[in-house]
């Protein structure tokens, strides 16, 4: 064979890589999204810039190996490499990875709440009492407005009577 046509054959190769890898790390955004809830905001914008990312990525595959012209092969290699790696194990990847770590922040938590158990104790504990300190606290308000209400009154009823006798 000719060097052209294994130059050709390894640029198609890669080509069809960089579609595996591309669509692999697309994979990881579905897995942190199955993983962590997304706003359509924060997707919209992750998939802007892992397009850009990939985008450059392209471009400089096409730089090195084809001096930056756009070979139709190339695509189609791209192209093949992402239905292929999709229809095979992208599904099952997904699946797994994201089970995988959404257990391990199962487990991580109830570590965590293992070891800081005593202290949310304390806290709802404090909480709870505070909450009836609150409480009371309004109570006693209220308490004392209406008694300062009645004592204003009787000292303006006292006044009055004490203006009458004087006047």
């Amino acid at each position: 064979m000719s060097q052209n046509i294994i130059n050709e054959v390894v640029f198609f190769a890669h080509s069809f890589l960089l579609g595996i890898v591309i669509t692999f790390a697309y994979d990881g955004f579905v897995v942190l999204r199955r993983v962590v809830k997304h706003s359509l905001l924060l997707i919209s914008l992750e998939d802007m810039i892992f397009w850009i990312a990939c985008a450059i990525g392209v471009f400089y595959m096409l730089c090195e190996e084809n001096n930056g012209i756009l070979r139709w092969f190339a695509v189609f290699g791209a192209a093949l490499g992402m239905i292929v790696y999709k229809e095979s194990i992208s599904d099952i990847l997904v699946n797994i990875l994201s089970t995988l770590i959404k257990y391990l922040f199962r487990i991580i938590r109830r570590i965590v709440r293992f070891l800081f158990g005593p202290l949310f104790f304390l806290g709802r504990k404090g909480r709870s009492v505070m909450g009836k300190c609150m409480r009371k606290s309004r109570k006693a308000e209220k308490y004392m407005k209406n008694k300062l209400t009645r004592q204003m009154k009787l000292l303006k009823i006292t006044l009055c009577k004490q203006k009458e006798k004087d006047g």
